[in-house]
Parts: structure tokens; C-alpha cells; sequence
């Protein structure tokens, strides 16, 4: 039996810059976001912790739609709602809740069963929560 070479791990690369003392930009693929590191703020950029939260997002919905096609599952949208709390020493997010609105016909047990799989295989939910009170619901749309 000859043994299998194993699967190359998948990397990421994103490359941010200053722009000036208001902003910055990042990078990634044919892509660029604006980035708001401006002390003050800025209203028309995510700062690093909704950036983060951005990416909780991004990842649950792209698990549904990886195990929508696996599961057979039928839907006509997802919407989902991410609020972090900050605690100011050390800084940190010191919970994270969620909900994911899934506007769909399928059973309460289906529901459970694609919640399951959201919190189960995405990459950021899983890096995010070891560290972090991390806890949400996935719900019918009314």
C-alpha cells in the first residue's frame, strides 16, 4: 500500500499599509478594504474589532452555503447579526453573541443540525472561540 502525500494546508495572505494617520488599506487577492485606525475613528470603515466580527460573519455564511448543497437544505437567505462587548484591561472582546436568521421551510431539527455545522467547521469560529465568550442562536426568519 503506498502511502499518501498529505494534503497541502491552505494559507491566507493579506498585506495592509498606512495611508496617513487617518486610515489604512488592506489587501487581499484582486480585493482592498479601507481600514479605520484612525484614532478618532471613522465612520466609513470597519475598526479592527468590527473587522473581526465582519469575518465571524463572513465565516458563518459561508459555512451554510459549503453545507447547504451536502445537507440538501433549502433557503432563500441568511442574515446574521454579530454584537461584540470590550473590556478595557487588558483590551479584548470579552463575549461575542450572534444570530443567524435563516429564512427557510426546513425543519427545527434540520435548523439545528446546519447550527451544528456552523459552529462545528468555520475556520474563524473556531479560532475565535476558545478565546472568547462566544455564544448565539440560529433562528427561522418570522
Amino acid at each position: 500500500m503506498m502511502a499518501t502525500s498529505p494534503k497541502p494546508k491552505l494559507s491566507f495572505l493579506v498585506q495592509a499599509r498606512r495611508v496617513d494617520a487617518h486610515g489604512s488599506t488592506a489587501d487581499c487577492k484582486d480585493a482592498r478594504l479601507v481600514l479605520d485606525t484612525d484614532l478618532a475613528g471613522r465612520r466609513d470603515a470597519f475598526n479592527p474589532a468590527e473587522l473581526l466580527l465582519a469575518a465571524l460573519s463572513a465565516c458563518m455564511i459561508k459555512g451554510i452555503e459549503r453545507v447547504v448543497p451536502i445537507l440538501r437544505f433549502e433557503l432563500r437567505g441568511v442574515e446574521v447579526r454579530v454584537e461584540g462587548v470590550r473590556q478595557d484591561v487588558p483590551p479584548k472582546l470579552e463575549s461575542i453573541r450572534y444570530e443567524i436568521v435563516v429564512d427557510t421551510d426546513e425543519s427545527d431539527h434540520r435548523l439545528a443540525l446546519l447550527h451544528e455545522n456552523v459552529r462545528k467547521y468555520g475556520t474563524v469560529f473556531n479560532t475565535v472561540a476558545p478565546g472568547t465568550d462566544l455564544a448565539g442562536e440560529l433562528r427561522r426568519k418570522a
